[in-house]
């Protein structure tokens, strides 16, 4: 290994992110948002800030870009991807979630243009809106019934 290699892997840094599949009435919960001048579709998702577990950045994600309290059932899986507009990495931490309160007065996050439900029907019909492939491989994912208990992401303090 050279100095450039090290130098690399130091820069090096995926982007860590949390996201949450929110299923009701045979319904998921989707975020529509801004991003680089597009409207685009995700689930609610975002990143992990300082002090707090993944479980917490899902829940408090999706309060910020939905209005919705949700109880986390489980784990989904664990995603990377590296866009190839910009070769930027993203790791994904995905749980499904029970809505329990919607607060719908609450103001969402910049860049938030609404919440909505979809059909997994209309979310596969959206594809080309879909933020990044890992919507989808998320969505899929849960559909199919792949679920780990919640202690499968552990924190240690």
């Amino acid at each position: 290994m050279n100095h450039s290699d090290t130098v690399h892997e130091a820069i090096f840094a995926p982007d860590l992110t949390v996201a949450t599949v929110v299923v009701r009435d045979g319904r998921l919960l989707m975020i529509e948002e801004q991003v680089q001048g597009q409207a685009v579709i995700n689930q609610p998702a975002g990143h992990l800030e300082p002090g707090e577990t993944l479980q917490q950045a899902a829940i408090r994600e999706t309060l910020e870009e939905s209005g919705w309290d949700v109880e986390l059932i489980a784990f989904i899986g664990c995603y990377q991807w590296t866009s190839p507009a910009d070769g930027r990495s993203f790791v994904r931490f995905a749980f499904s979630g029970r809505a329990c309160k919607h607060y719908p007065e609450r103001v969402l996050d910049d860049g938030i243009i609404r919440a909505f439900w979809q059909t997994p029907g209309e979310i596969h019909a959206d594809r080309e809106r879909h933020r990044s492939p890992l919507v989808m491989a998320v969505i899929d994912d849960c559909l199919a019934g792949k679920r780990l208990p919640l202690d499968a992401v552990r924190h240690l303090p």
